[in-house]
């Protein structure tokens, strides 16, 4: 079975178009979105219609539960929380609801997937060093691969201490080796990279491939100057970090 990851959406309908459209060609069976739907960007409800419509099972990300209520933005940086008021104000009732009963992680029996730490989706996984207090997780469920997001950059880590930064690459995965893979970001890359980054885990093969796509970066950063969002933030998409 083929699978799409993709993660921190952050309301950029733009890009997540052009990512599903090659989740579409490419044949993908099914997607698993890591969360951050909402936040940052110009376009939360239409990107959370695309994706439950989709019926793709989606992890609550720290945006999400400060957007739709369940969380406060304790710790957002003036950007992060002029753009969370904004988010809030903007969602629609159905929006609410459905940010309101995503799950904080979920086990797929071949891998697990969860925003930032397992347990916690304000914690950034930047290194194997933040990873190691967590796997006690993988133990717990019984699975060597857990999929998360949350820093908007592609990474691969493995119990070695590898690390492999994905580029349009496709690895192997060992069943005597823990994982923890973040396919980066759809709506916000923060590698450099401006096109839209996603993954695809193959569970049959056990592969995983890193996948980017390009998208009108201009026409994304313009509506968030249009909805007079902090332009830092239309800025760092024509960045790419």
């Amino acid at each position: 079975m083929l699978y799409a990851i993709i993660s921190d959406v952050h309301a950029n309908i733009d890009a997540l178009d052009v990512v599903l459209k090659r989740m579409d060609e490419m044949g993908i069976d099914d997607a698993v979105c890591l969360g951050d739907v909402v936040g940052y960007n110009a376009m939360p409800n239409e990107c959370v219609k695309k994706i439950s419509e989709r019926g793709y099972q989606t992890i609550l990300g720290n945006h999400d539960a400060v957007a739709c209520g369940v969380e406060e933005p304790w710790g957002f940086n003036p950007v992060a929380l002029t753009a969370a008021v904004w988010t809030r104000e903007q969602l629609s009732k159905e929006s609410i609801e459905w940010l309101r009963g995503l799950p904080d992680a979920l086990n797929y029996g071949p891998f697990i997937a969860a925003h930032g730490a397992p347990k916690n989706h304000n914690t950034y996984l930047f290194s194997w060093e933040d990873i190691l207090p967590h796997i006690y997780f993988t133990e717990e469920q019984n699975c060597n691969i857990c999929f998360v997001g949350h820093t908007h950059t592609p990474a691969v880590f493995c119990t070695d201490g590898a690390l492999a930064i994905g580029k349009q690459e496709k690895i192997t995965l060992e069943p005597d080796r823990v994982y923890f893979i973040n396919p980066g970001s759809v709506g916000q890359p923060r590698d450099d990279d401006v096109r839209a980054s996603f993954g695809v885990f193959d569970d049959e093969n056990m592969t995983f491939e890193m996948v980017r796509v390009s998208y009108d970066v201009e026409t994304a950063a313009k509506r968030v100057r249009d909805a007079q969002l902090p332009r830092f933030l239309a800025e760092r998409l024509m960045l790419g970090r």
